[in-house]
């Protein structure tokens, strides 16, 4: 296509791309029971919980809450992030916690050894006065072995101090495997739990109003009557909304259109194309119809290409 990226942005007075699947704690957006999350993950890290538990649906917005927690850690904390971990035994799990924790992982694989490197680090983190926190986002990976391994850990102390606190972020599912019968030791642990939903129909214009307006929106892009259509469509979920949204931008400008409206947004919908919205039909890459649009909007230079 001969368009580029900057030349939506520049058609919108935008500074930036507004709306991406890359969670960036610079467009973090809280609506209530996200703040309510935030507030249950902070007072787990301050109150010192063993375990503190965040769930929620794909794409509600659970690592952007993370990612927003981890700009805000004092010095006071050495925090470990695991993301995506599946280990095939204790011996491995031990080994992605001290790799997180940005120790030297040693090439044997007795536990024992590795056990008491991760102690000794533990206990030296305690006489510096800092303390220990290991997250683990998309923990719902974790099986029942795996997360039996980590509540041990929680029991390493030193003079009647708990040395480590873990955070279990993951899908709802997790929710599921920790309450399960043979994970009630873990469960009696977990003594900060949040949920964290979808965005609600009335959130829906000021998410995309709020993120607009980080991205140097200075007039409103979004006709008032998108928002229903956008609630809609994405049930509420951030990263759909944010899919829906950026494609409505398209294809405003590909009509050379100053506002997205929701004859724009009923054009993506009916295209079809973004994963997880619309008909449940297969996705296509871009319409032909979309095409038409932006190449009558695009400038002529043939070697200014969008990637």
């Amino acid at each position: 296509m001969s368009f580029t990226l900057q030349s939506v942005l520049d058609h919108f007075g935008l500074e930036q791309r507004p709306f991406t699947l890359v969670p960036d704690p610079g467009f973090v957006f809280m609506s209530t029971e996200h703040r309510r999350a935030q507030a249950v993950l902070d007072y787990g890290i301050m109150s010192c919980a063993p375990i503190t538990l965040i769930t929620g649906e794909i794409g509600a917005g659970k690592t952007t809450i993370l990612r927003d927690l981890l700009t805000r850690t004092s010095d006071e904390l050495t925090v470990g992030l695991i993301a995506n971990a599946s280990p095939a035994d204790r011996v491995e799990m031990i080994k992605l916690v001290l790799y997180a924790l940005g120790q030297e992982v040693p090439e044997s694989n007795s536990y024992a050894k590795l056990y008491g490197q991760l102690e000794a680090f533990l206990v030296d983190e305690y006489r510096a006065g800092r303390r220990v926190v290991l997250i683990f986002d998309e923990a719902q990976n974790l099986d029942a072995e795996s997360l039996e391994h980590l509540r041990m850990l929680t029991n390493i102390n030193f003079a009647e101090h708990e040395l480590v606190q873990l955070v279990l972020i993951g899908q709802t599912e997790l929710q599921n495997t920790v309450s399960h019968p043979d994970l009630r030791q873990l469960a009696q642990r977990i003594s900060a739990n949040a949920y964290v939903p979808a965005l609600s129909e009335d959130d829906i214009g000021n998410y995309v109003e709020h993120r607009l307006s980080i991205a140097g929106a200075t007039r409103p892009l979004f006709e008032p009557d998108t928002y229903p259509m956008i609630y809609q469509a994405t049930g509420g979920v951030p990263r759909l909304v944010n899919q829906i949204c950026d494609y409505g931008l398209l294809y405003a400008f590909g009509e050379g259109a100053d506002t997205v409206t929701p004859a724009h947004l009923a054009a993506v919908l009916e295209d079809d194309f973004i994963m997880g919205v619309g008909n449940d039909k297969r996705a296509a890459l871009v319409s032909s119809r979309s095409q038409a649009a932006l190449a009558e909007a695009a400038p002529e230079d043939e070697h200014d290409t969008a990637n």
